[in-house]
């Protein structure tokens, strides 16, 4: 499980739900970049949600959200990093709006995944997503980093030490802004939230049974 605060998140239907809703628009998003060829131009994928995160590259998103979900199908308690409680915040709110908004993505990649979720399909589900995140006891730190991108960084330090946000804490948000490749554990880490054929299909659109990257 992973745990923001203490505050245990497991592996829920809804955290299901959220996290495979926003993996795919996103791989989605991917595939018509690339087929535009409009790869590495622009800023999209579901943790634009979180403006500090916007312009992590797409395919390490994706990375960062099958870890996440790792951790919250773990059996032992995973701390959650400030990337975690992007992601959880992001996916709830992206599929959030999906559900919202575009109900046949949702019900077409719900019936098709590895979990039977027939009586989830019912009721206001945007907004049971968003209550997922809001249930949890952090601060949305995460949300005002990008506050202080543009600050002397001796008053930015200042600042966040005001709201209580260690440099170490902070790390790992700088780190994934500079990475550029998905972890060797990507097809692992979709187990349980992917099918198989899922799994296969975004190693395809990510370049990753190739000896160079596209990215």
């Amino acid at each position: 499980m992973l745990c923001i605060e203490r505050e245990p998140l497991t592996d829920s239907d809804l955290a299901y739900i959220a996290f495979r809703l926003a993996f795919l628009e996103t791989l989605e998003r991917i595939s018509l970049a690339e087929q535009m060829g409009l790869v590495g131009d622009g800023a999209y994928g579901f943790l634009s949600e979180v403006p500090y995160l916007r312009n992590v590259a797409p395919q390490v998103q994706l990375d960062a959200l099958l870890e996440c979900w790792q951790k919250i199908r773990s059996e032992r308690a995973e701390t959650a990093t400030l990337v975690d409680e992007s992601v959880v915040y992001a996916a709830c709110e992206c599929a959030g709006r999906i559900a919202d908004g575009d109900t046949d993505f949702a019900l077409r990649h719900l019936s098709t995944g590895p979990r039977h979720l027939s009586e989830r399909l019912n009721g206001p589900l945007g907004d049971e997503l968003r209550f997922l995140h809001l249930s949890l006891p952090n601060e949305g730190q995460f949300l005002l980093l990008s506050q202080f991108q543009d600050v002397d960084p001796d008053a930015g330090l200042k600042l966040k030490q005001t709201f209580g946000m260690s440099p170490a804490a902070c790390e790992s948000m700088f780190e994934i802004l500079g990475r550029w490749h998905v972890s060797a554990d990507f097809r692992q880490n979709g187990c349980g939230l992917l099918a198989e054929a899922e799994v296969a299909q975004a190693a395809q659109i990510l370049g990753l049974n190739r000896t160079v990257s596209p990215w």
